[in-house]
C-alpha cells in the first residue's frame, strides 16, 4: 500500500493511547498492558496477550505501538506498530516449507479485513522445531511458528488504531487456529459432558 497523500497524520499519543485502552477485544485473547521500550521512540505503548481455549493457552504475542512527533524517513510516518506473534502447530506444519509465506499472509489478510491502511510493512517468518535429548528427554517436543513484523499505519483519527488492534488480534487467534468472527459476534463455547450432566 501507498500513503495517502489526503491523510493527515494524527500526531495526539495519548488520544491513540486511550483508544487502545477502550479497545474491545475477544473472549479468548487475555490482554494487559507490559512496560514499554524507552530507547527507540519519544513515545511507546506495549501489550501483551494470550490466546486461551478452554483453559489452554494456544498461543501468544506482543504488541509494541511506538510514536515520533517529528517523524521517521524510514518508518514513513510518525508511528510504527511492531508485533511478535507465537503460536503451537502440528510436527507436519513446523516443518512445511510454505509455513513462512502463509504466515506472512496471516499478518497481511488479518490487516486488510479489519480495514487498517498501513505502509512499510516489514517482518520474518520462523518455524521452531525442538526435540529434547539426554537428560532433558522427557521434556515434551516443541512445534511452533513465530512471527516477528512491523508496519506503519495510516492514522486519519485516533480511532483508527482500532482496526489495527482488531487486525492484530486476528492475527494471533489465525495462528492459533480459531476462526475470525464478525464484530460484534461472541463466540460460543462447546458444551462438556460433565456440564451436560449437571
Amino acid at each position: 500500500m501507498t500513503p495517502d497523500p489526503h491523510i493527515d497524520p494524527v500526531t495526539d499519543f495519548a488520544s491513540v493511547r486511550e483508544r487502545v485502552s477502550e479497545h474491545p477485544w475477544r473472549a479468548e485473547l487475555s490482554v494487559s498492558e507490559i512496560p514499554a521500550p524507552t530507547r527507540i521512540a519519544p513515545e511507546a505503548l506495549a501489550l501483551e496477550a494470550s490466546v486461551l481455549d478452554d483453559g489452554a493457552q494456544l498461543g501468544s504475542g506482543r504488541l509494541i505501538i511506538l510514536h515520533d512527533p517529528a517523524g521517521s524517513e524510514s518508518w514513513q510516518g510518525n508511528f510504527r506498530l511492531v508485533t511478535m506473534a507465537r503460536a503451537e502447530v502440528d510436527p507436519e506444519m513446523a516443518t512445511d516449507p510454505l509455513l513462512a509465506p502463509v504466515a506472512r499472509s496471516w499478518l497481511t489478510d488479518s490487516l486488510d479485513s479489519s480495514g487498517a491502511e498501513y505502509v512499510a510493512l516489514a517482518g520474518t517468518a520462523t518455524s521452531v522445531v525442538s526435540r529434547p535429548f539426554g537428560q532433558l528427554g522427557d521434556e515434551p517436543d516443541e512445534n511452533r511458528v513465530e512471527l516477528r513484523a512491523s508496519w506503519t499505519p495510516q492514522l486519519a483519527r485516533p480511532e483508527d488504531i482500532g482496526l489495527h488492534l482488531a487486525g492484530w488480534q486476528d492475527l494471533l487467534c489465525h495462528a492459533c487456529g480459531l476462526p475470525p468472527l464478525p464484530e460484534g459476534v461472541t463466540r460460543l463455547k462447546p458444551r462438556h459432558s460433565d456440564e451436560d450432566q449437571a
